[in-house]
């Protein structure tokens, strides 16, 4: 992990709530996985609020360029959209336990519900380059919040859209597709990512079926390097509960171990 200043590409506005930033990352030096982040600096013009870094999973990964879809909602978030093309960004990254997958995995099932839809396309494009068949759920508030739609479209077989707005995101239905794709598609691993709801589901439906499962959490994180113990969650291991840091033993983690409140 390395701090590095990167100039602004893009960074523009793609929905009411979401905004889509692109980064020069020639620089970088170290390999970038799916599922790990970065933590951005948000504070611009000689400011010093909000003093902490914000967290971001990476939504693609390209050859010299970061990918970041991020959903505009507090002080940080609001000032990284007055970032212009040519100013730079510090970053701090990558960091954290990316996600992983076998080498004899043929086929995927992707589950993800609003900005968790943004970790698990950077998942589905390597996925791809793996010749990974790839089914994808994709669960959102409304259709306006179904952003990386078209991106996971390029590289999944299919994909499923389900939303509060047309009624259709609720978990019987949600689990009624699941069930379908894993009986039709002998499914070999599973990930998700964006809702404890649809975690805990997956949960239950890969360990029937014997899945291999990871999940991607989105606790909140201070201080992203593990010292300030604000994104601990509960881990079973052996039969034993774990208290652990996702910024430091996650974000990522096979999906049985996890303890859902």
């Amino acid at each position: 992990m390395k701090d590095y200043n990167l100039t602004v590409l893009s960074n523009r506005q793609v929905s009411s709530r979401y905004w889509h930033m692109i980064l020069d990352s020639s620089i970088i030096e170290e390999d970038i996985e799916p599922g790990q982040f970065f933590n951005i600096k948000s504070t611009v013009h000689q400011t010093y609020y909000p003093l902490l870094r914000r967290p971001f999973s990476i939504y693609l990964i390209n050859d010299d360029a970061l990918e970041f879809l991020y959903k505009v909602e507090g002080a940080g978030t609001k000032q990284l959209t007055t970032y212009q093309p040519g100013e730079k960004v510090n970053i701090l990254g990558p960091a954290g336990v990316p996600f992983s997958i076998k080498k004899d995995c043929k086929k995927m099932l992707l589950l993800a519900r609003g900005v968790g839809i943004a970790t698990l396309a950077a998942l589905s494009q390597k996925a791809a380059q793996m010749n990974i068949d790839i089914y994808a759920i994709l669960s959102a508030r409304k259709q306006d919040d179904l952003l990386a739609t078209k991106t996971m479209e390029k590289y999944c077989k299919n994909v499923y859209c389900v939303t509060e707005e047309d009624g259709t995101s609720d978990v019987e239905n949600v689990r009624e597709i699941m069930h379908d794709l894993i009986e039709t598609h002998h499914i070999d691993a599973a990930y998700t990512c964006g809702s404890k709801r649809l975690s805990m589901l997956l949960q239950k439906m890969t360990k029937a079926n014997g899945i291999t499962s990871q999940v991607a959490l989105e606790e909140y994180m201070a201080c992203g390097m593990g010292v300030c113990y604000s994104c601990v969650c509960d881990v079973k291991r052996q039969g034993v509960i774990h208290t652990v840091r996702s910024c430091e033993d996650g974000p990522v983690f096979p999906l049985e171990e996890v303890v859902f409140q």
